[in-house]
């Protein structure tokens, strides 16, 4: 279980990100929605490790990881996938993938992987993760390590994002397969509402504090009140 307490994270120029954020994530499948500026990446990245917070504390499984580096946190088990994910020129796939499952896999291991995101094994395993992938096939990579790493907590920025050609309904098959295999939660960041309809539980943010807690029949309908001035995306 994720518990935050007390979460406040204010900018060197004094601008406030998130105010006082007390939040319980015991669920397998959590979503943080609200509107662009509500403090939704800034408060994934305090809980990976790469933005330390003003304020407050972060425990998971009992253990207070607040001031762990993100590397500590990372064998804490914390994963975190970037809306733009890294380049690692020298590294190919193959690599990275066995990085993320802690042991060296077969090529059909690694194969399988790629072929959860919708990639040809083939044409993918022995490329270097630089310039010459498209930020799409970047993002799929990126999802697959995840997929291979399931950690107790794996957090993803907007992971639609940059998915062109693969379709909605891949991207939540794949989080259904990491749902059944991983014994932790997942927690995306998204304003998609096909991943959110499939969230046990939604976080609503707005202007840096949680404006509301529960599961898709209670926020949904917040989602689409003008009195959230949110607009739900309907792309895919």
């Amino acid at each position: 279980m994720l518990e935050i307490k007390n979460l406040s994270y204010v900018t060197s120029e004094g601008k406030t990100i998130l105010d006082d954020i007390n939040l319980k994530v015991d669920q397998k499948f959590v979503a943080i929605t609200g509107p662009n500026g509500s403090g939704k990446s800034t408060l994934a990245k305090i809980i990976a490790g790469i933005i330390t917070p003003t304020r407050g504390s972060i425990i998971l499984d009992g253990t207070d990881i607040t001031g762990m580096s993100i590397t500590e946190r990372a064998r804490n088990g914390v994963s975190f996938a970037f809306q733009q994910p890294v380049r690692f020129k020298g590294i190919t796939v193959s690599d990275i993938i066995s990085i993320a499952a802690g042991r060296e896999l077969s090529l059909d291991e690694a194969c399988e992987y790629l072929s959860e995101v919708g990639l040809c094994a083939r044409d993918y395993i022995d490329r270097e993760i630089n310039e010459s992938l498209s930020g799409g096939e970047l993002k799929r990579i990126e999802i697959a390590t995840a997929f291979a790493r399931s950690t107790k907590l794996t957090i993803f920025d907007e992971p639609e994002a940059g998915i062109d050609l693969w379709s909605f309904q891949s991207l939540i098959k794949v989080f259904e397969r990491m749902y059944e295999k991983t014994n932790g939660s997942i927690m995306i960041i998204s304003h998609q509402e096909r991943i959110l309809s499939f969230a046990e539980q939604i976080i609503l943010l707005t202007a840096g504090k949680i404006a509301a807690v529960g599961g898709k029949d209670e926020i949904m309908p917040l989602l689409l009140d003008s009195n959230v001035r949110y607009e739900c995306s309907r792309r895919g």
